[in-house]
C-alpha cells in the first residue's frame, strides 16, 4: 500500500511540474532538462575502464556538502570517473560545467524503468547520496545489484516520514544504504527508534570542511575592494524580501553610516528592480563591471547589489559584520557557516531552530537573531561600539567552525578501509 501511495506521489509530482512549467521558469528548466535524458546520457558517456563514483545531490547546497568528499576521492585517485546528478535546476544549472566531475546530469524521475536504465548506463562502483532526498526505485535497484551506497552528512528530524506510522517504504529506503554518515547525535538516536542501529556513524557535517577550504581562497575584485576600502561594511547574503526591507530601513535609520553589500537569493529581473528601489544610493555590480568609469564615483553609493552568482562565500570576507538571509521564510536561513568561517559576527532572522549549527552559533555568542529593524540596530550598535563584544563574537564564530572540521576524512577512511573502490 505504501508503495502505491509513493507511485501516486510520483505521478502527481510529474503532473504538477508539467502544469507549473507553463509559467514557472524553474519548473520549465526541470522539465526541459529531462527531455530525452537517456539519449543525452548515452550520447555523452564514452567507454572507459575506470571505476565510477556517482554522487547525487538534491540541489546546490547539498552539492557543497558532498563536494569535499568528491574532490578528496579524485585527489586520491585521479583515474576515477565522477558522475554527478542533481534533482533541482538550481543545482544543475550552476554546476553543469563543474570541472571536478566527468559528467553532470539531471537525475531522471524515479520509477522502476528509469532506475534500471540509468544504473545500466553509468554502472557505478560506489554511490554517494548527500544529506537527504530518497528515491525508492533507484535505491532498491542499487541494493539489488550490491552496489555500495553511502549517505553523506545525513540529518534526521522527527517530522520526516521515516518516523511516522506510514513510513514503512521510507525505512526500506534506509536499508538500501551500506552506511549512514550522520551529522549529529540527535539523528543517530532518531534512527535507533526505528531499529536502525547498525552501520551508522556520527561523522559531523562536511560543510565545515568545505567552508574552511573556501576560506583559503581570496576574492580578487577591484569593484568590491573599491566599494569597501575605508568603510564599515555589512555583507548580506542569500537575502529574501523581508531581509532586504529590514536592511534598507536600517540603512535609512543610520543615515548610511555603514555600507551594505546585498547578495539576493533570487536574481530575476523583477526582484532586482525591487531591491534597487528600496535601497537608496544603490548600484548593481554588473553596472560597475560593464562601466568601470563609474568606480571614480563609488563613494556616492551606499549599497552594492551583487547580481552575479558564485561570489557570496568569499564576499563574506569583506564584511565587518555578516548577515545571512532566509530567516523570515518558512524554509529558514541559508548557509551560516559560509559567513562564520571568516571570523566575523553573524546576524540572522528568527526562523533558524532547525539548523543545529545556527543554534550552536547563537548559544556561543557568535550570532544574533533579530525579528525587526529595531533589533537589528541594537545588535549592530553593540558590535560597532563595543570592541570587546565584537572581538569575542568574531573569535567564537571562527573557533566554532574550525572545531567541527574532519567529517570528510572519516568518510574517505571508511571507503578505503572497506575497499569500496578496490577492483
Amino acid at each position: 500500500m505504501a508503495q502505491l501511495f509513493y507511485n501516486i506521489f510520483l505521478f502527481l509530482y510529474s503532473v504538477g511540474i508539467r502544469t507549473a512549467s507553463l509559467w514557472n521558469p524553474k519548473a520549465k528548466k526541470w522539465l526541459d532538462g529531462r527531455r530525452n535524458i537517456f539519449a543525452t546520457i548515452n550520447s555523452r558517456l564514452t567507454p572507459h575502464g575506470s571505476r565510477i563514483v556517482w554522487m547525487h545531490c538534491a540541489s546546490l547546497g547539498e552539492f557543497e556538502q558532498g563536494r569535499p568528499v568528491l574532490e578528496s576521492l579524485k585527489q586520491q585517485d585521479s583515474n576515477l570517473t565522477i558522475v554527478l546528478t542533481f534533482f533541482s535546476p538550481s543545482g544543475y544549472e550552476v554546476m553543469k560545467d563543474y570541472k571536478g566531475a566527468d559528467y553532470v546530469f539531471y537525475l531522471p524521475m524515479d520509477n522502476i524503468f528509469s532506475a534500471k536504465k540509468f544504473i545500466d548506463a553509468i554502472d557505478p562502483s560506489l554511490v554517494l547520496w548527500v544529506k537527504y532526498e530518497y528515491w525508492f526505485y533507484y535505491l532498491q535497484e542499487l541494493k539489488r545489484r550490491n552496489i555500495p551506497v553511502l549517505l553523506v552528512s545525513g540529518v534526521f528530524r522527527k517530522s520526516q516520514p521515516f518516523f511516522k506510522w506510514y513510513g514503512g517504504i521510507w525505512k526500506k529506503m534506509l536499508e538500501s544504504f551500506d552506511h549512514l554518515f550522520v551529522q549529529n547525535e540527535a539523528s543517530e538516536k532518531l534512527l535507533q527508534t526505528i531499529g536502525v542501529t547498525q552501520n551508522v556513524t556520527i561523522s559531523g557535517d562536511t560543510r565545515f570542511d568545505r567552508v574552511i577550504e573556501i576560506a583559503k581562497q581570496s576574492l580578487n575584485s577591484t569593484i568590491i575592494q573599491s566599494f569597501c576600502t575605508g568603510n564599515t561594511v555589512i555583507v548580506a547574503g542569500s537575502t529574501w524580501e523581508d531581509d532586504e526591507v529590514i536592511l534598507a530601513a536600517y540603512g535609512d535609520e543610520t543615515n548610511h553610516r555603514q555600507k551594505i553589500i546585498v547578495v539576493p537569493h533570487e536574481l530575476d529581473k523583477m526582484h532586482l528592480d525591487t531591491i534597487k528601489k528600496i535601497f537608496k544610493r544603490s548600484v548593481f555590480y554588473s553596472e560597475l563591471e560593464t562601466n568601470p568609469a563609474m568606480l571614480t564615483d563609488i563613494a556616492a553609493y551606499n549599497t552594492l547589489i551583487v547580481d552575479r552568482i558564485g561570489m557570496l562565500s568569499r564576499l563574506y570576507s569583506y564584511g565587518h559584520i555578516n548577515y545571512v538571509g532566509g530567516g523570515f521564510t518558512n524554509d529558514g536561513i541559508h548557509n551560516i557557516l559560509e559567513a562564520a568561517v571568516w571570523g566575523k559576527p553573524v546576524i540572522i532572522g528568527e526562523n533558524y531552530e532547525k539548523y543545529f549549527e545556527a543554534v550552536d552559533l547563537v548559544e556561543c555568542g557568535a550570532t544574533e537573531s533579530i525579528s525587526d529593524v529595531v533589533e537589528l540596530k541594537e545588535v549592530m550598535d553593540n558590535w560597532l561600539n563595543d570592541t570587546t563584544a565584537y572581538n569575542e563574537s568574531a573569535a567564537a564564530a571562527k573557533k566554532y567552525v574550525y572545531a567541527k572540521a574532519g567529517a570528510t576524512k572519516k568518510i574517505i577512511a571508511y571507503i578505503y578501509v572497506n575497499r569500496l573502490l578496490t577492483n
